[in-house]
């Protein structure tokens, strides 16, 4: 490195994976959804929502069991409880369509509070 230049700032990135069950005769909805938001005409929307809220990754895997689906979600974000909050409490149109669309495939009313899963292992070779 020269002296002109200047390391690149490392962020540290907090993550959280949770399993959100997905309502009976939803997850054709929800996938379709889902593929709008990252491929589709909801890309856009998308990624100006998740950049205003500080999150750097998201991912969203449907896993069938024999109790039904399951949205397995992965955030990550400098500031989870921050961003986590302006999801929740944001009144940006897209914002608003999301947690209506939460509600409708999962039940869940983000805007009243989301517990967040127990971390019991994390395992990283290093």
């Amino acid at each position: 490195m020269t002296l002109d230049q200047t390391p690149a700032r490392i962020t540290k990135q907090q993550t959280v994976c949770f399993a959100a069950p997905l309502l009976p005769g939803t997850s054709t909805h929800d996938r379709d959804e889902m593929l709008s938001c990252w491929q589709g005409e909801r890309r856009e929307e998308h990624t100006s929502s998740r950049r205003r809220h500080g999150i750097s990754r998201e991912a969203v895997w449907i896993q069938s069991t024999p109790a039904g689906d399951v949205g397995v979600v992965l955030f990550e974000s400098p500031d989870l409880a921050q961003s986590l909050l302006g999801l929740a409490t944001s009144q940006e149109p897209f914002d608003v369509w999301f947690r209506e669309h939460l509600m409708t495939v999962h039940g869940m009313d983000v805007a009243a509070g989301v517990a967040l899963p127990e971390q019991v292992l994390n395992f990283q070779d290093r």
